[in-house]
């Protein structure tokens, strides 16, 4: 079944960053398959929205391959992996990823892995919403040294608003899937965030931990492409 996938094994040297797959409308039998095909590639291979059911059948699919020992399962943000990450890159610096409640951690987990990933230096700050601020605010000194900032906030999802009105670099806003009622799946907060004051806010799409990261890599890989200067 993965032969029918047309893998664009020529992303991340064209673009920065890898194809991941999305795993939660696939087979376990076409993950396996396609993160077979990526590693033979010598390519990284990352499958997002994979429940440990469905990664072990994964698992179960590869037994008997040499990389099945590699397969690995991040519960956390609901990926699963095979092989190894992207050499680290501190010199593009490092992004940090916040989240209003624990709530939001399986879409932060999402953003860090992917950043991860492709070699990027990531830190997850939880508990930080905006109905304790003083817990945001503690933490301003830290989130200075950091390039890029993504937050992830369900309910009203006004953290990446606040963060943007307080620090001056680029936030990516990820509206969660997290609220009562009016919070209708993530929609109340997605609109917030697009409606947002704050000049210069980004926002990708309910629950997209790894459109976030992607983003921020872009955002990294452009300022490295600056700081080395026009081609000779």
């Amino acid at each position: 079944m993965s032969e029918m996938a047309r893998l664009d094994l020529q992303r991340r040297s064209r673009i920065g960053m890898v194809e991941a797959i999305w795993g939660e409308h696939k087979s376990a039998e076409q993950i396996a398959g396609i993160l077979l095909r990526l590693h033979a590639a010598d390519e990284l291979a990352l499958a997002t929205r994979v429940d440990a059911a469905k990664a072990e059948t994964v698992r179960q699919h590869l037994q008997g391959e040499a990389c099945v020992e590699q397969l690995q399962f991040h519960p956390d943000a609901r990926c699963l992996s095979l092989g190894a990450p992207a050499a680290l890159r501190p010199e593009l610096g490092e992004v940090v990823v916040l989240s209003g409640g624990t709530s939001d951690l399986p879409v932060a987990s999402e953003a860090q892995l992917a950043l991860h990933w492709h070699g990027i230096c990531c830190e997850q700050l939880l508990d930080v919403g905006v109905a304790g601020l003083h817990r945001l605010l503690g933490q301003l000194e830290r989130l200075q040294q950091a390039r890029v900032l993504i937050a992830c906030a369900g309910m009203e999802g006004a953290l990446p608003t606040v963060l943007a009105g307080l620090m001056p670099q680029p936030v990516i806003g990820v509206p969660v899937s997290v609220g009562y009622g009016v919070s209708a799946g993530g929609q109340a907060a997605l609109h917030g965030m697009l409606a947002s004051c704050a000049p210069g806010m980004s926002v990708v799409n309910i629950d997209n931990g790894y459109g976030a990261a992607m983003a921020a890599l872009r955002i990294l890989n452009s300022g490295a492409a600056a700081s080395a200067g026009p081609m000779p």
